[in-house]
Order: structure tokens, then sequence, then C-alpha cells
């Protein structure tokens, strides 16, 4: 059963536009990595803050900003592939260091290059990311995550 806060994310992103929709759920297809791994409580926490999202947030996720993200995607995957699984490749363990490491290298690096339509869907991409780490650097299991976590909190 989906928990309450987890349902009314999906339920949420099931109303956006469907670019966004693809945006959302089509990252990792855009981006397949060899080594690069998302972990679970990442893209849990990430749809639960996803829910969260106040009207004025939603309304950054428009149709055209997730198409121009998309086409972006689309055109830089090889090289944003490449530097993700290199990255994560090199980042210590374990593999929530790997992962936060990993993103957060790439993001700095290629966000500067994201079109300027989608720059209102990068914020609330950051409110997210940030809601997630803050979630995750209070409830993951492990020390060592807990750190990482909260490190990447507010490294993008």
């Amino acid at each position: 059963m989906k928990s309450p806060p987890l349902l009314a994310a999906l339920t949420q992103a099931a109303s956006l536009p469907f670019a966004c929709q693809e945006a959302i759920f089509k990252t990792g297809d855009q981006f397949a990595t060899t080594r690069y791994a998302i972990p679970d409580e990442f893209w849990n926490a990430a749809v639960a803050a996803l829910g969260s999202l106040t009207e004025t947030e939603r309304a950054e996720l428009t149709g055209p900003a997730c198409a121009a993200w998309n086409s972006w995607a689309t055109a830089n995957s090889s090289a944003v592939t490449g530097e993700l699984d290199s990255r994560y490749r090199n980042a210590a363990l374990p593999v929530c260091n790997k992962f936060t490491v990993a993103t957060v290298g790439t993001v700095r690096k290629f966000s500067p290059n994201t079109p300027a339509a989608a720059r209102g869907l990068e914020k609330v991409v950051k409110k997210v990311w940030t809601e997630a780490m803050t979630k995750l650097s209070a409830t993951a299991s492990d020390a060592t995550c807990r750190t990482s976590y909260s490190t990447a909190k507010n490294a993008w």
C-alpha cells in the first residue's frame, strides 16, 4: 500500500503536463548510465517532496519548460551519462555517498548550460533536492549516509 504523501505526490505528478511527467519519470531512460544509480530511498523522498510543492512552484512545471529540459537532456545525454558514471565510479563508498558526489558534481558542471526556458523548473528541482536531502540526512540508517546527504543538501 502506498503511503499518503507518496500517493498525493503521484496524483499531483499525474496532473502535470506530459512533458513534465517525462522529465520526472523518464530521466533515468534519458541518462542510461552503466554504474550510476539512484537509491530507492532518495527516489521516495524526492517524490514525496514533489507532492509538497506549492501552487506557485507547480506553476513552474510547464509543458514548454519541461519540453526544453527534455530536448536538452536528449541532446546532452551522452556527456551527462559519462560524467555521472565516471564520478560515481571514482567516489568513495557507501553507495549513498557515490550517488550524492556524482549527482552534485555533474549538476554543477552541466546546469549552467541548461536552456533558459527551463530555469524556473530548475528552481523547483533544487527545492525537491533540498527537501529530499534534508529528510534523508535525518532518517538514513547509516551515519555516513546521513553526513553525505547533509553535505549535499545545499551543495548545488
